[in-house]
């Protein structure tokens, strides 16, 4: 949504990566999110490989530039070094989980000058010193309306670790404001984070930007979408399975924002619609089968070239060499009325049009290839070798010619042909079937169908 808005207004897009989290960001992790924006379509206008003025995009690299401002805000009385141990600390967070109450740090070090024996700077996180006394914290957010926190529900947070890497709720801020940034857009379970922020920004004297935060997306057992937990969180799962990346970008916005009644809705219609006044309050949960009927509706919508382009690597996956066969526009157009995924046009393609022979459904078989059946199969075949043109419309008349000289419906005459040709009683229509498999495999399945008689 931060790009929606960026895009809708004429703003400039950041992608900044906060790798401050060392034991998770790597190289491959930075790359995945990299990829997915790219295959999404997700074009940032600053940020990796499009350096700006802001440079560095990684927080990693601006490590300098945290220390100093955190040196200031020491020297300004505004944060302090705290000395604490982890074992002190978590004794102290005991006592209060075993009170019935939520741990507070309790200012320990928020009137200290010196370190305490055989402790030194280098051992000490630093804090941020909130204001004593009574007051309050409000902001106005783009998404969920006025909120405000009182500053005794507050404590005195750290700001950077003792390493000098800035925790989250520092760096960004210092980031935010260098970068100019005037909206951030990011989900409900950063709301309270918001709160130190804004004190932070006080305290640098900086306005702070625009807040909108979103709801989340929960995974199909309800709880938050994680990569731990749920392979959908990945983007590129989805390329691999066969979904479009207009139908993935699709569904996710939907999770959280609507147009009306609106369902399939093109980049083009969510740039000219998206306004935060129409972004949802509650969680969306990942719905499988909503997101195969969007990648439906999308195969079908989108120009064939651009689907048959798309199905290259999947045919290509499987074996086959597909680019430049002139059945591929007729194959995507008559499968994908019938397939949620380009592997499933990939997987019907590779069974049923690209080998040869096939197996039959034993079911299908019986009830369509036996006794009368074969006899219009026999006929069909008869007429179809004398045909001299392989056409669609060519091959829909002869279904038509048998039906009527043997008195029986055309599906009578089409169900026997398509299980021959496709081993079941679900294909295209029969022209096309016969048009995709070709005249000598064609003839090929059907003799083997009528050896059964």
């Amino acid at each position: 949504m931060n790009f929606l808005q960026a895009r809708r207004q004429g703003g400039t897009f950041v992608l900044r990566m906060e790798d401050t989290d060392q034991g998770r960001s790597t190289p491959e992790s930075v790359q995945a999110i990299l990829d997915g924006l790219n295959w999404l379509g997700i074009d940032w206008d600053e940020g990796p490989g499009k350096e700006g003025p802001y440079a560095p995009y990684f927080q990693m690299q601006r490590l300098d530039t945290y220390r100093k401002h955190a040196d200031q805000l020491i020297a300004e009385g505004k944060a302090y070094r705290c000395y604490c141990t982890k074992e002190d600390l978590d004794a102290q967070r005991q006592v209060a989980e075993k009170a019935g109450g939520a741990f507070k740090y309790p200012g320990t070090c928020r009137e200290r000058t010196e370190p305490p024996a055989g402790r030194n700077a280098a051992d000490a996180v630093i804090r941020f010193k909130m204001p004593a006394g009574d007051g309050s914290v409000s902001f106005t957010d783009k998404a969920l309306g006025t909120i405000t926190k009182t500053h005794s529900d507050l404590d005195d947070w750290v700001m950077m670790r003792a390493d000098g890497i800035p925790v989250y709720n520092f760096g960004c801020v210092i980031d935010d404001h260098l970068m100019d940034i005037t909206l951030v857009a990011r989900g409900q379970e950063h709301v309270n984070s918001t709160f130190p922020q804004l004190m932070l920004y006080q305290a640098l004297g900086w306005t702070p930007p625009d807040f909108a935060h979103l709801p989340l997306i929960l995974g199909p057992d309800r709880e938050k979408l994680s990569k731990r937990k749920h392979p959908e969180a990945d983007v590129m799962v989805h390329k691999r399975n066969g979904v479009m990346p207009e139908a993935l970008l699709n569904f996710v916005i939907r999770l959280g924002w609507s147009h009306g009644n609106d369902e399939v809705i093109s980049r083009e219609q969510m740039l000219e619609w998206f306004d935060f006044s129409d972004v949802g309050t509650t969680s969306g949960v990942w719905n499988p089968e909503k997101l195969l009927w969007l990648n439906q509706q999308w195969m079908k919508q989108l120009p064939v070239e651009t689907v048959v382009e798309r199905l290259l690597p999947f045919l290509e996956a499987k074996g086959i060499q597909a680019k430049g066969d002139p059945r591929l526009e007729t194959l995507v157009r008559t499968l994908r009325e019938r397939s949620n995924t380009l592997e499933d046009i990939a997987t019907t393609a590779a069974n049923v049009y690209f080998r040869s022979g096939i197996t039959l459904d034993e079911k299908a078989a019986t009830k369509h290839l036996s006794g009368e059946s074969l006899n219009l199969l026999r006929k069909v075949r008869e007429t179809l070798a004398a045909l001299p043109e392989w056409s669609v419309e060519a091959l829909d008349g002869v279904v038509k010619q048998v039906s009527e000289a043997s008195s029986v419906g055309m599906g009578k005459v089409a169900q026997p042909i398509r299980v021959a040709l496709t081993g079941n009683t679900t294909s295209p229509g029969i022209g096309e079937t016969l048009v995709l498999v070709g005249r000598d495999e064609s003839l090929l399945r059907i003799d083997a169908a009528l050896t059964r008689g």
